[in-house]
């Protein structure tokens, strides 16, 4: 039983659940204001793949694929591990809990396919006012 519990809060301790004003900074020293994408909407794609999480593992999808890390990266096509071997990004799955990786995988991604290669943006945040999710932050 004491196992179980220090795993879990192992487990608790390395989960990062970012402030979206951090995640913005981050986002533009990173430079992706230069992929063609808005600051504004890689945080509102971060908010609605991963509420800002960078641990996350999703359910897995109807073919059996999961998605991984803050923006929710899946690992049929972008990422190797849990029974797939994705190479797009030539990253390991759980190297996306990292955001610096993250960023780097989804700068590939946009460039291959579009931002609206992440439903959670086509469903929340294509077309709407974003300012919201960069109000106050100084990008």
């Amino acid at each position: 039983m004491r196992a179980l519990v220090f795993l879990l809060l192992v487990a608790a301790a390395s989960a990062y659940q970012m402030d979206r004003c951090d995640l913005a900074r981050q986002l533009q020293a990173a430079g992706m204001q230069y992929t063609g994408v808005s600051i504004a909407d890689w945080v509102c794609l971060a908010y609605r793949e991963s509420t800002y999480r960078t641990d996350v593992v999703g359910p897995p999808n109807s073919d059996g694929s999961r998605d991984y890390g803050i923006f929710q990266v899946n690992n049929r096509y972008w990422c190797s591990g849990g029974g797939f071997n994705g190479q797009g990004c030539g990253v390991s799955c759980t190297d996306l809990f990292n955001l610096q990786t993250s960023i780097a995988c989804a700068k590939i991604i946009v460039r291959a396919q579009g931002i609206s290669a992440w439903a959670g943006w086509v469903s929340g945040c294509q077309g709407r006012d974003l300012s919201e999710y960069i109000s106050g932050c100084g990008v």
